[in-house]
């Protein structure tokens, strides 16, 4: 029997977020009579927030990926994994960098955004890292970019000079967690939304707000996420009179649940990798409404299917009165629709087999 070929996943942290939750997943199912796997974070084992049973978990206990790259070497060293599996831009970008001093294994670089739009919110560095384009001199180095959707790919393509030779595009998977709600068959007098993101400027939760203040029916939003716009969104909400209609839950183990109990998935963002939250959402059989946007929408969507995708605020507006009032939904159709594409056997083999190529 061929030796099981050694594979590290490495990211900055095990904390809430997409790409750490499929990291992990990932860590624990793939196949065991194939591949050693163990999973590494620069950050706190404290930090943890994802079920880590059955993996082996090395905590380099750093603030920062920087501070932390100097141990990721001489672990590297110590190590010689046949396979390196890293997550998020920045911590992509070290491993890059780094893949220079092991040759004989292979860097995988899995992007979490379409950077190119990513870009527009975040503040340019200064001084001499600024004029350092160590994103393109990183990736470079990379043996293979993963990209999670074809908008994405695409973005690689056109802005980061990655040939097509060293991309492959495989969608985030449903994870376990996530399945299939009971119908309620009574239609409850009050309609409920939920949006699951972090409570930052590129997630759209302020376009969202200003949209459900213009419904004239009975509603509930319920916003699962921490993060720096806290207090900006709060404040838009108090202006416009809406506080009643909100609750709020900084963080909880419990997105499934809530989910279930929900009639709709509001989705704002301006950009994404692959929304996992849509996905999610979809898997346990609650429609989505969202803004069309870069990064896996239009793999993820089906057109009153499992939701609707809008091109301006008052077709926003519209598609919730439209959904919430006017169509019916089935959650076994919104759940197969995702299930079909996105389960997590298809998406397990498809790593596998570019593991197995790999090496």
């Amino acid at each position: 029997m061929d030796k099981k070929k050694k594979i590290v996943f490495v990211v900055p942290e095990i904390t809430a977020g997409g790409a750490e939750r499929v990291m992990t997943f990932l860590a624990q199912n793939l196949s065991k009579s194939h591949f050693d796997v163990s999973l590494w974070a620069a950050g706190y084992e404290k930090n943890t927030v994802y079920n880590i049973d059955g993996i082996n978990v090395k905590y380099f206990n750093r603030p920062r990926v920087l501070t932390a790259t100097p141990s990721f070497f001489f672990a590297l060293l110590k190590n010689r994994p046949n396979i390196v599996v890293s997550s998020i831009s920045h911590l992509n970008t070290v491993m890059g960098l780094l893949s220079i001093f092991f040759p004989k294994t292979k860097f995988i670089g899995r992007e979490a955004n379409v950077l190119s739009v990513q870009a527009k919110f975040y503040k340019k560095r200064t001084g001499i890292l600024g004029k350092i384009p160590l994103t393109k001199i990183g990736y470079k180095f990379l043996d293979i970019i993963l990209c999670q959707s074809k908008d994405m790919y695409n973005d690689m393509k056109a802005n980061q000079d990655i040939p097509p030779n060293k991309m492959r595009i495989i969608n985030n998977p449903i994870t376990d967690a996530f399945i299939l709600k009971t119908p309620n068959e009574e239609k409850n007098d009050v309609v409920k939304f939920i949006t699951v993101a972090r409570l930052k400027k590129q997630k759209g939760h302020e376009r969202i707000i200003r949209a459900i203040s213009k419904l004239n029916f009975p509603y509930q939003y319920t916003i699962i996420g921490d993060g720096t716009e806290k207090d900006n969104l709060f404040n838009l909400i108090e202006e416009l009179g809406i506080k009643k209609n909100i609750i709020h839950i900084p963080y909880t183990n419990e997105v499934p649940r809530y989910l279930a109990e929900s009639d709709f998935f509001l989705q704002g963002a301006y950009v994404e990798g692959f929304p996992n939250c849509l996905l999610e959402s979809c898997s346990i059989g609650t429609p989505v409404i969202a803004y069309r946007a870069p990064g896996g929408l239009n793999e993820i969507m089906e057109d009153g299917v499992n939701g609707l995708v809008a091109d301006s605020q008052e077709e926003y507006i519209q598609n919730i009165i439209k959904a919430a009032t006017e169509l019916e939904w089935d959650p076994k159709e919104v759940n197969y629709s995702v299930f079909k594409k996105f389960n997590k056997e298809i998406i397990l083999n498809k790593y596998e087999e570019l593991f197995l190529e790999l090496v």
